[in-house]
């Protein structure tokens, strides 16, 4: 307890919290923003933070964070645009809800569920994040196979009424996630002797054009000229209906523990936390059908999901010194700017700072509660009131600036427009979107992990499934792909019953 307490009384001083509001504030702007997210924002900001206080520097890191994977809510709602790559999940939900005039809604529903995902997440880095962190030396290359095709096999649930369509955009994200320098061998794939492609598809790049140009495209083929008006945004405050949002609980719990366990695992993310929480939530809901066209729960479970990864990510990266995603590796950076070396020495060599971090994780959560909401409603909203002759050409100057920075490669705007391209003549033809990320995004994460795994055992395959964990997991994988098989034929059953 004296931990916590010295640590609070460094982190409540002039400093740090001027840091995490005013970092809480930007980190919702730049989620809000398509092409920016908070990998960028850190980055930017680590030369920045040479001369600063630890406590102060870290207070930003938190802000922006957790600011941005809320922030990145706002667009997905009303544009259908993901802010962050972990808030495509919340597009499916949150748009439906918007164009039903739920806009205001769905928003506070990001915004609870955002902060509720990150104080759960806090919680968990700062109660057990040493007992969590020894469960990760227990994963291996087999588990993370497992967890991997777990993470695919949930494609058959978001493809809708057609899985062929689904299955064959996850094997097109598949084949994307392929090209590039094979990391074990070394082998150039599906390069065409083009050096740009050797370190394959950048995985942002593709999403924003997969998921940001479509709509813009579709804006500009109505080409509007007055823009919206109040009423017509339909921003209006929808009260919720009397035990709404207590029906939420058990979706928040849920998704926290979904994505607190994704966030503790290195090299996930709250891009597979969100997927998986979002699935969980429908298979479980008595009515899955709802799901996709304006369901709260939805937004609940994919916003508390991708958030819940925040600072458990960081749970491996402050006590093994292994970052759980990228953030959490520029976080790494930050420690080791200011002189502190990361691994389980650092609790004990500087206990005052690590305990103020996760004070700030927790403290930057509970803002998105104060400032989210207001932010959200009373400004990024208006941003649709805008004719889209303006917001068209506005939208795509951020998407072509943010996908320029991220490599400084003009090639990369010929990858958002082809990719863009893409997305928008599947859309026509009602071909998913999302299988084709999640393929791009867990298809070399199985394979690489498959091979380590068989390396290691001298081709022995049959170690993928003995070992205890990779038992459970695989058990878990083949009850996800039979349970809509087993829904299919209960509704016959009980079709013919009552026929």
């Amino acid at each position: 307890m004296d931990f916590y307490i010295n640590a609070l009384a460094g982190v409540l001083t002039f400093g740090p919290i001027t840091a995490m509001v005013g970092a809480t504030i930007l980190g919702v702007f730049i989620g809000a923003l398509p092409g920016l997210n908070p990998v960028m924002a850190i980055a930017l900001l680590l030369p920045l933070t040479y001369s600063m206080d630890p406590l102060v520097a870290l207070g930003m890191v938190a802000g922006i964070y957790n600011g941005s994977m809320y922030g990145g809510a706002i667009p997905s709602i009303l544009l259908r645009i993901p802010g962050t790559p972990a808030s495509i999940a919340t597009t499916f939900d949150g748009f439906p809800m918007a164009e039903k005039g739920e806009a205001s809604k769905a928003l506070k529903v990001a915004c609870y569920s955002s902060a509720i995902g990150g104080i759960a997440s806090a919680i968990a880095l700062m109660t057990v994040g040493p007992l969590l962190a020894k469960v990760t030396l227990l994963f291996g290359p087999a588990e993370y196979f497992w967890i991997a095709v777990f993470g695919m096999a949930s494609v058959g649930v978001m493809v809708g009424s057609d899985p062929m369509k689904g299955l064959m955009a996850a094997l097109l994200g598949l084949w994307v996630g392929t090209i590039g320098l094979d990391n074990l061998s070394g082998q150039a794939r599906y390069t065409f002797d083009q050096t740009w492609l050797l370190g394959g598809m950048p995985l942002i790049v593709v999403l924003v054009g997969l998921y940001a140009l479509p709509p813009v495209l579709q804006l500009a083929e109505k080409c509007d000229f007055k823009g919206l008006s109040a009423a017509a945004l339909k921003l209006q405050a929808v009260p919720f209906e009397k035990g709404e949002l207590r029906g939420l609980i058990s979706t928040w719990i849920r998704a926290s523990g979904i994505g607190i366990s994704v966030g503790i695992l290195p090299g996930a993310g709250g891009n597979i936390a969100a997927f998986l929480s979002y699935n969980t939530a429908k298979n479980a809901d008595k009515d899955p059908d709802s799901f996709g066209k304006g369901n709260p729960k939805g937004v609940a479970a994919a916003e508390c999901g991708n958030n819940a990864d925040n600072a458990a990510s960081m749970i491996p990266a402050l006590a093994l010194g292994i970052p759980g995603n990228v953030v959490a590796a520029l976080v790494l950076s930050a420690l080791v700017i200011h002189g502190l070396q990361p691994g389980p020495q650092l609790f004990q060599q500087s206990p005052v700072l690590v305990g103020g971090f996760m004070m700030e994780m927790l403290l930057t959560s509970v803002l998105i509660l104060c400032l989210g909401g207001a932010l959200a409603t009373r400004v990024f909203a208006q941003f649709q009131r805008l004719p889209g002759v303006l917001l068209v050409p506005s939208i795509l100057i951020l998407m072509c600036v943010g996908v320029y920075v991220i490599n400084g490669r003009p090639v990369d705007l010929w990858i958002m427009l082809l990719a863009g391209i893409g997305g928008y003549f599947l859309e026509k033809v009602n071909v998913p979107l999302a299988p084709i990320i999640l393929g791009m995004i867990l298809g070399p994460m199985a394979e690489q992990s498959v091979r380590r795994a068989l390396l290691i055992a001298r081709g022995d395959a049959t170690e993928l499934v003995t070992r205890p964990i990779s038992a459970v997991l695989a058990i878990a994988t083949a009850l996800v792909i039979l349970w809509p098989i087993i829904k299919m034929i209960r509704n016959r059953n009980s079709s013919e019953e009552t026929a």
